[in-house]
């Protein structure tokens, strides 16, 4: 790879990978907490519904914040089916309120007998690839007789050949650790060399700019093409040049 290309990439991770990156970003809703739990509920949730703009994404996810009185561990642990009826008018594009009583339904089911998101990923095998991982926790959350259909769709899967990019990104929030505070570094089951490139329009546009990624399609081999040669640039933390593509698209600096 061009050196010049590196030399960008990481002047763009110095630039985006800040504290002050967070007020606008979806990550900024985990934020809000410092109980694991709570940073896994809602990270999990803002990921998810992180589609369209950004200002209208944080207003949802902060609105499901309210509805769970603030505390979502507390609340998903419980919560009476009285207090469901306050997400009957839930919406974010389309995600409805029946996808909202399932999320709610899934994390109240899955925090009775674990501690953290983390096990419905890894299965107790944590040396698999984040491919297989995400296969694990798609199957694992579809699989509940009260799971409805229509929820499978926000839900990705490289089974699919999707490029995943919302759960690889909430697996960057999750993993990634360093010095600056953006990322949160509460799982090590799962480490930084296996994650993959949170990858959409924006990060696939920019990358095959530079001449980073050949694949024309946006999906998941081509998220698995683009961390393998960014892996040349970083081995043990390729994802952190998310932070670079990803400010370069949305900035319109390329």
């Amino acid at each position: 790879m061009n050196d010049s290309v590196k030399e960008l990439l990481d002047k763009k991770v110095d630039q985006y990978n800040r504290h002050s990156f967070i007020d606008k970003d979806p990550i900024s809703i985990p934020h809000r907490f410092s109980r694991k739990q709570d940073i896994e509920i809602m990270g999990f949730w803002a990921a998810v519904l992180a589609w369209g703009q950004r200002p209208v994404i944080l207003k949802k996810a902060n609105e499901l914040v309210e509805r769970m009185d603030g505390a979502p561990y507390d609340f998903i642990r419980n919560h009476q089916d009285s207090d469901l009826k306050r997400f009957l008018s839930f919406k974010h594009r389309t995600f409805n309120a029946t996808d909202t009583l399932y999320f709610l339904h899934f994390f109240h089911t899955y925090y009775q007998q674990h501690d953290s998101l983390e096990d419905a990923f890894i299965n107790g095998a944590p040396c698999r690839s984040v491919g297989t991982f995400l296969e694990t926790f798609h199957d694992r959350f579809c699989d509940d007789p009260f799971f409805p259909e229509r929820t499978r769709k926000h839900i990705a899967t490289p089974g699919r050949n999707s490029s995943c990019k919302r759960l690889n990104m909430f697996l960057r929030w999750m993993v990634r650790s360093d010095n600056q505070g953006v990322d949160f570094g509460i799982w090590n089951r799962i480490k930084p060399e296996q994650l993959v490139m949170p990858i959409d329009v924006h990060v696939g546009r920019v990358a095959r700019k530079l001449g980073l990624l050949t694949r024309p399609q946006t999906d998941w081999k081509a998220a698995v093409e683009l961390t393998e040669i960014l892996k040349k640039f970083d081995p043990a933390d390729p994802v952190k040049y998310d932070f670079a593509l990803f400010g370069l698209g949305v900035e319109g600096e390329m």
